[in-house]
């Protein structure tokens, strides 16, 4: 919902994509987001603010043109990341940056979530120095109902990915009534200790700070009530990777 006095150029809105965007009271208005085709067609259009269209479609040249402008900052440790989104749901478009990245000698590191078709992750091989790979549970019935997805999927993925050479840092957020247990997290950890190869693990506590876009997006925050993770909470869990050998941290 938003403020038909803070836009002024609703009229003009309403034109560009026709029954997206209607009136719902004296108050707001409502977006029916599945009749937004092209979203970009507004980014220009509210001058007040009341409706913002965030991201862009670029191209890979575009893409590198920006890259370029911070290469001199590199130096030894500077590169690039991708994240998501997930970067690997991306088409040939994906490995075309990668590999113009590679021919800069532009370090990548690649956020995913792995949860994607051992396809998609294969064909970057050779072509991300670090993979960042979320690990959210072990558990396949655990992540089915919460997230929707394989476990085991992830898991085959992480697997291969290690057996084909590839550098990989585990990433675990850790989720009040999802894994932020010791149970499981001890669960976790043995896993990952199987995993030849894998030497770090960061543990990213749970925070808020996706409550404002869901908002936006008009979607509901099922976890509006619950605060969170401070860091002191998952020292225990810091104590027990460091302890099964991993070199680990809070954030990453």
């Amino acid at each position: 919902m938003y403020d038909l006095e803070r836009c002024l150029d609703f009229a003009d809105c309403r034109k560009i994509l026709p029954g997206a965007i209607t009136p719902l009271n004296d108050h707001g208005i409502q977006i029916e987001r599945k009749r937004i085709v092209h979203p970009e067609l507004l980014r220009h259009t509210c001058a007040s603010g009341a409706l913002k269209v965030t991201g862009e479609s670029l191209s890979v040249e575009e893409i590198l043109s920006e890259v370029a402008k911070d290469i001199p900052f590199y130096k030894n440790e500077g590169g690039v990341t991708l994240s998501g989104g997930e970067p690997l749901s991306q088409g040939t478009e994906l490995i075309a940056l990668l590999e113009a990245f590679r021919d800069l000698k532009i370090s990548v590191y690649m956020e995913t979530s792995l949860h994607v078709p051992w396809e998609k992750v294969a064909r970057c091989h050779g072509l991300v120095d670090t993979f960042l790979v979320d690990l959210k549970h072990v558990d396949p019935v655990k992540f089915r109902s919460h997230v929707q997805g394989e476990a085991n999927l992830v898991m085959q993925n992480l697997v291969r990915l290690i057996q084909q050479g590839e550098q990989v840092i585990l990433r675990i957020p850790v989720i009040p009534d999802f894994n932020h247990s010791t149970s499981e997290m001890e669960m976790m950890l043995d896993w990952a200790a199987t995993l030849k190869g894998v030497e770090e693990v960061h543990l990213l506590p749970y925070h808020t700070f996706g409550k404002k876009k869901y908002q936006m997006l008009g979607r509901e925050y099922l976890y509006e009530e619950v605060p969170a993770v401070d860091e002191t909470e998952l020292l225990p869990y810091l104590d027990n990777a460091r302890l099964k050998g991993f070199k680990a941290k809070i954030g990453g």
